[in-house]
């Protein structure tokens, strides 16, 4: 059997000692794994690029077999951010909470075109605040969306500030009073009520992490990935002295 597919590069590694198996995003057949062939020389390492779109050709004598790609370079997002550290760690982080979060061979494409979205938006600006709604996003394909557009508590939808780390609701500033020390900062880029900058980005990574966390690698009890920690150190150091510009 065989399909032809969309799809995006989140990690590759050696099998042998030339060839690799890389594991992809793609758009109709989920989170997919499959042997290539050659992957291990000059031109796979290119083709292999976390983040890279890809056509993918998979083939397989059964369904449930590991099977081989064969793959085409459609667009190269990891070459466009080789100078910058900060975005390309953003890029390898991304890719590993995908390929750690999602099942296997089950179709999200919301999460795919999630994806897509924020790698199109790397180079730009708004890319670290792109980045929290990715992961926002991503929890929400797999069914923990978090509900930040109303209070919790009174149901008012002006003046959200912070979010319960149990429900993912929002909570309106009155309302968060008496527990803030207990609740998340609503960062207001979020929910259009307050610039992204480098300090709500970090909320907003806290918010986002708290929830992937608790949601999604809980259950395994699996820690979040270590690519993950290592852009939001950078990004707090970042933050912290943002007069150097952003990387």
């Amino acid at each position: 059997m065989e399909w032809l597919d969309d799809a995006i590069v989140l990690e590759a590694r050696a099998h042998g000692e030339t060839s690799v198996v890389a594991r992809l995003l793609t758009r109709e057949h989920g989170l997919h794994a499959g042997l290539v062939q050659g992957g291990a020389g000059t031109r796979g390492r290119g083709v292999l690029q976390p983040g890279n779109r890809v056509s993918a050709k998979w083939r397989a004598r059964l369904s449930e077999h590991l099977g081989t790609y064969n793959l085409e370079l459609v667009e190269s997002h990891a070459a466009k951010v080789l100078d910058e550290p900060l975005r390309l760690a953003a890029l390898q982080s991304a890719c590993a909470v995908i390929a750690a979060a999602m099942p296997e061979r089950e179709p999200h494409e919301p999460a795919f075109h999630g994806f897509s979205a924020w790698l199109a938006a790397l180079p730009g600006e708004a890319w670290d605040a792109g980045y929290v709604a990715f992961e926002l996003g991503l929890l929400a394909a797999l069914g923990f969306g978090l509900e930040l557009d109303r209070c919790a508590a009174t149901g008012a939808r002006e003046g959200l500030t912070h979010v319960s780390p149990r429900t993912g609701r929002a909570v309106s500033e009155g309302a968060a009073a008496p527990f803030r020390d207990r609740l998340l900062p609503l960062p207001g880029f979020l929910i259009g009520t307050g610039p992204g900058d480098p300090a709500a980005i970090v909320d907003g990574l806290a918010l986002s992490g708290h929830f992937l966390a608790r949601s999604l690698f809980a259950a395994t009890h699996a820690p979040l990935p270590a690519a993950r920690e290592r852009f939001i150190e950078s990004y707090r150091r970042h933050a912290a002295n943002p007069a150097t510009g952003m990387p």
